[in-house]
This record gives C-alpha cells, sequence and structure tokens, in this order.
C-alpha cells in the first residue's frame, strides 16, 4: 500500500483556512486571565472583592486559622458571615451576622464565640458577604494583595496578546544537502 503526500500547496491552504479558529482560540486563556482579574479586582483599587485570612478559631468549625476567604460586596443578611473593619481595629474582622440591620448596626458572633462582638458594624463598615473560601490557602494572599503582582500579571498578558507568532512560510522548500569534501 502506497501513500502519498498532498502538495505543499494544498498544505498550506488548508492551514490558512484554520488559522483564524488558532487566532481566536488562542484569545480564550486571555479572556479567562482577564475575568478572574475582575472577578478578583480588590476593593482597595475599587474592584468588590476582598480577601481575608482567617486569623483565630472564632469561626470553628467553618472556617480555621489560615483559610483564605473570598468577599464580595453585597447587601448582608441575618446568617451571612461577613468582613468588617471595625474603627480603631487595624484589620478585618470575619464574624457571622446574628442580629440587627444594616442602618443602627449588625450583630454578630464567631461561630465557635459564645457571646456577641462588642462592635456593630453597619452597612458602611461591612466590605463584603463571605462568597467562597479555601482551607489553608492564606499564604497566597500576600502574593495576590501585591500590586507587584497584578502589574507583572498585567504585563505577561499584555506580552503575550502582541507577541507576534512565527512566520509560516508559503511553500515548504526541501533541505538542501551541502556536498562537503571527503579530503579538506
Amino acid at each position: 500500500m502506497t501513500t502519498t503526500t498532498p502538495p505543499a500547496a494544498a498544505r498550506t491552504a488548508t492551514t490558512r483556512t484554520r488559522a483564524p479558529w488558532r487566532r481566536v482560540v488562542a484569545w480564550v486563556p486571555a479572556a479567562l486571565v482577564v475575568a478572574v482579574a475582575v472577578l478578583l479586582w480588590p476593593t482597595a483599587w475599587g474592584g468588590g472583592t476582598t480577601l481575608v485570612v482567617v486569623a483565630g478559631e472564632s469561626m470553628a468549625p467553618t472556617y480555621a486559622s489560615g483559610d483564605l476567604v473570598v468577599a464580595r460586596a453585597g447587601t448582608a443578611h441575618v446568617g451571612d458571615v461577613v468582613v468588617y473593619r471595625p474603627d480603631g481595629v487595624d484589620g478585618y474582622v470575619v464574624h457571622r451576622v446574628v442580629g440587627g440591620d444594616a442602618t443602627t448596626g449588625w450583630t454578630t458572633r464567631g461561630d465557635n464565640n459564645g457571646w456577641d462582638d462588642v462592635w456593630h458594624p453597619t452597612a458602611e463598615d461591612v466590605v463584603g458577604v463571605v462568597r467562597w473560601h479555601v482551607p489553608g490557602l492564606g499564604a497566597v494572599t500576600a502574593v495576590l494583595a501585591s500590586p507587584t503582582t497584578w502589574l507583572a500579571l498585567a504585563l505577561v498578558v499584555a506580552g503575550w496578546l502582541v507577541w507576534p507568532g512565527r512566520a509560516r512560510p508559503e511553500t515548504e522548500q526541501p533541505a538542501q544537502e551541502v556536498a562537503r569534501d571527503p579530503h579538506p
């Protein structure tokens, strides 16, 4: 059984018709990176996401120390776990809303505590409602919170998008052998 290879012109024509699809497929990873960046854009830069590492055991068994919680801006309700920054405290509190309201102040409590918090955060104090958590991933937060990380990510994506593709020859030429003198 003999097989034949199609002429170079036929192979090139087939490649040209697939090239636009390859370009579209090449943009998919970039679109995913942009979507994730928008989703995780920090509230400190005008976004709607706050990443917080849980410290302590007040939210056990729901969250353990070192867990990463992802809070998104939104309206809190009784039963939600919220992230808020009390006046005079350097850092965030991650506790469950057990009563109150957004205007006069929420009553919050850690799931592992038998007492309510002394603070009563209002809607302005709540930076987000916890939507997801990743057990033990708190160490990554320092990297994600760094402006340098976001700048580097943006530069990599921009460079990847503008990097020229490999030029493809119209026709493929067989490599020419160079005759060598056996007696130099």
